[in-house]
């Protein structure tokens, strides 16, 4: 199972190490763990690794491939992926001081490390490029989704910073690009219950929820209807979290977010060799506003990026 690292370890390359503790279990060895507990990574690889010094014990010693299993031992682990798709969009600062760091992210760039980014993710490269090892996201943003994106600098005040999403003190604003339906009367709020759904990354709502049940709210406007006629330029104002939240509301009523390839229907990428980046997802998180728990004062972050649907 992993933890939260505390053996102080430097940063490489902007990226810090995981950590697990050992279970109970028939390995002889810590390598024989590793290959069958990662299973994206052959175990020559990860020989490779442990040679290097890629994997340390909690006393700050190098894990060698010969090391013996010890249930409960505490391992930190280096990640790294041998070819990384380079993401050909770049990051805009659009404020920081002691407390924030406030960019403007551009679609299809990851905020955290996972699966197969690592570099290429937006904290990584802020890691690198302010020298801040301490960054820490304030909130969640899909790859997919374009705008204003918010990351901790002190630790110990993190905590101030997340419960304002957690008591709901937090303005959001979205804009997106969809189909125009005169015939749906907007403004209006669409509220549901939303649970995990398949493949793995969907949600889906729960039909005839109980309002009492529901944990998913979404006030949708329509700002304008495009030149084409057959699309329009919405506000979605989310007074709820919850993971996809505005594309799973949108395709709910009929108009789904232009290039969303998970809702309605999921279209698989897997076989692709490489992202193709001319159908971006036109949903921005154009602006958030909050009273900073720390300061005192009034925050209002707007981002400087447009959708511009083919």
């Amino acid at each position: 199972m992993r933890q939260s690292c505390s053996l102080s370890l430097p940063t490489r390359n902007g990226v810090g190490p995981g950590c697990i503790v050992l279970p109970t279990g028939p390995w002889a060895h810590v390598l024989d763990f590793l290959n069958e507990r990662f299973t994206n990574v052959t175990r020559e690889e990860i020989e490779a690794r442990m040679t290097r010094g890629d994997v340390i014990d909690e006393l700050g010693n190098s894990v060698l491939p010969t090391r013996r299993y010890t249930p409960n031992l505490k391992l930190y682990y280096y990640r790294s992926i041998a070819v990384e798709e380079a993401i050909p969009f770049d990051e805009e600062i659009l404020f920081q001081d002691e407390q924030l760091v406030v960019v403007d992210k551009p679609h299809f760039l990851p905020v955290i490390p996972s699966g197969r980014y690592l570099q290429q993710t937006l904290l990584i490269r802020l890691i690198r490029k302010l020298g801040i090892d301490t960054l820490a996201p304030m909130h969640r943003l899909d790859r997919e989704t374009a705008g204003v994106m918010i990351f901790t600098v002190q630790p110990h005040l993190r905590g101030h910073y997340q419960q304002l999403f957690a008591r709901r003190e937090v303005t959001k604003h979205y804009q997106a690009i969809a189909p125009y339906r005169p015939e749906l009367s907007l403004p209006l709020t669409r509220r549901s219950r939303l649970v995990p759904g398949e493949p793995f990354m969907r949600m889906q709502e729960i039909a005839g929820a109980e309002i009492d049940t529901c944990n998913a709210e979404t006030q949708v406007e329509l700002l304008e209807t495009l030149p084409c006629g057959q699309l329009g330029r919405y506000r979605l104002t989310p007074f709820s979290g919850k993971k996809h939240q505005l594309r799973v509301h949108m395709a709910a009523l009929g108009i789904p977010i232009v290039n969303d390839k998970i809702y309605p229907v999921y279209q698989s990428n897997s076989g692709a060799e490489k992202t193709d980046y001319s159908q971006p997802l036109q949903l921005l998180a154009e602006a958030i506003a909050f009273n900073d728990p720390v300061t005192g004062e009034r925050r209002h972050f707007s981002s400087r990026r447009q959708l511009q649907p083919a």
